[in-house]
């Protein structure tokens, strides 16, 4: 009896070594079976690139936007006055000869003359001195004397005023003197832009000038 009970016994516990061994191997080959998924399939966030870098990379509004408001005040717009002679905008300033628009005219009067008119050039106002204009002629400068006694009156130049002299450019009544066809006028000794005018062919011999007058007849040089 016992020896049927010893080989009963270690029969059940051949059964349990071989039970315990397959169910081992079972739970080997099923944990690697799940491990081989989970390496195998990877996971979302890190197969898949995340929204939030792509979202970050864009520019923001502000950055985006141009900016409305202007960086600074413009700057003011140079003044157009002029500061030398023939500039733009003289105000109270010695008339040069090129602020002005010059024309000449042959008259008969006191045994005949040249009228000289001048006016402001548009957007000048400058102002002839109460002197006698200053007129040559020829290559060798002569120079016209005064026809009147007394200076003349300062005579502002702008908008409508118009500014006449008399040239005489022969005083003399004996036969000679220079033909000349133009005069050189400047306003004053000081002028460096005297104006040269045509005028037609004249016998000049000791001529002289009037002051500027700002009525015509008035400016007729009478010996």
């Amino acid at each position: 009896m016992f020896g049927n009970r010893n080989r009963r016994k270690a029969l059940l516990v051949s059964a349990a070594l071989v039970g315990g061994a397959l169910l081992m191997t079972a739970c080997q080959d099923g944990g690697g079976d799940a491990g081989a998924a989970q390496s195998g399939s990877p996971s979302a966030g890190t197969g898949s690139p995340s929204a939030g870098p792509s979202e970050s990379a864009e520019p923001s509004a502000s950055e985006d936007a141009p900016d409305a408001s202007p960086s600074g005040s413009p700057e003011k717009t140079p003044s157009t006055e002029g500061t030398e002679s023939g500039g733009p905008g003289r105000v109270g300033q010695v008339c040069g000869a090129n602020d002005l628009s010059w024309s000449t005219r042959s008259m008969s009067q006191g045994g005949g003359y040249i009228l000289v008119v001048a006016k402001a050039k548009s957007g000048i106002t400058c102002v002839l001195p109460a002197a006698l204009p200053t007129v040559a002629f020829g290559s060798d400068g002569t120079e016209a004397g005064p026809a009147e006694q007394s200076a003349g009156k300062q005579i502002t130049l702008g908008g409508g005023t118009v500014a006449y002299a008399g040239v005489n450019p022969k005083t003399t009544t004996t036969d000679g003197g220079k033909e000349l066809d133009s005069i050189i006028l400047a306003i004053g000794d000081e002028d460096a832009n005297p104006v040269s005018l045509t005028v037609g062919t004249i016998t000049v011999d000791k001529p002289v000038v009037t002051n500027w007058h700002t009525v015509s007849k008035d400016a007729v040089p009478f010996n």
